[in-house]
């Protein structure tokens, strides 16, 4: 037998005797195998996830009461007692009763304002009116608009259920005065006059009656 084929046979020998090792060593590997991912640093940690918070402040109340927080837990258990209850309805509600009262007043009209007015302020505006006409002086008044509006403060009794709402208005309005000779005594019709007031509103919350009533007024 030739030298190189007997060189072969020994080469081939010694490649399955390697093979049959390497088998018994590492096992049978079929197809691709990805290889394994790489440990994580060890300082690195898991995300933590956001915590989803439900509900939020209420808008209704945040938006008027900004430094009045004890204004703003007497709104909200106003809204407890009645959840029909909003801030900005109360307001758009008192802006018209604002202008209905003012003018029922000046022009010493108090029937139709009466079911809106507590019994003592009834009667403060009542003994303004009849004084007038003692007087004979009659006002002629006209309502130009509010030129600011804003919540002042809130309270709320927990026993009786009784919520206060006051209120800073900025009115403007074109009002004089007259003598029984119809002669100008204070006022001037072409002149436009601003009207400060804060008034305050109360209701009992959860009543059938939704009409709110003025109980004090002031500056």
């Amino acid at each position: 037998m030739n030298s190189p084929i007997i060189q072969l046979l020994v080469l081939a020998g010694i490649a399955v005797f390697l093979i049959l090792r390497l088998k018994n060593v590492l096992g049978t590997r079929e197809g691709f195998e990805k290889p394994p991912a790489p440990a994580p640093a060890p300082s690195a940690r898991k995300r933590p996830e956001f915590e989803v918070i439900e509900g939020g402040p209420d808008l209704d109340i945040a938006d008027h009461t900004e430094g009045m927080p004890e204004a703003a837990e007497a709104l909200a258990k106003m809204k407890a007692a009645e959840p029909s209850f909003g801030v900005s309805d109360f307001l758009g509600g008192a802006r018209g009763a604002y202008e209905m009262i003012l003018m029922g007043f000046e022009r010493g009209d108090l029937a139709d304002i009466k079911p809106f007015l507590d019994d003592d302020v009834y009667a403060s505006f009542a003994e303004v009116v009849e004084l007038r006409e003692k007087q004979g002086l009659t006002v002629e008044a006209s309502f130009v608009g509010i030129r600011e509006m804003s919540l002042a403060d809130a309270t709320f009794d927990d026993e009786s259920g009784i919520g206060e709402v006051s209120v800073k208005f900025i009115g403007e309005m074109t009002s004089v005065v007259r003598d029984n000779a119809g002669e100008i005594v204070e006022g001037d019709a072409k002149k436009i006059k601003r009207q400060k007031d804060v008034w305050t509103f109360a209701r009992k919350m959860g009543a059938d009656d939704p009409n709110w009533q003025l109980v004090a007024t002031g500056e």
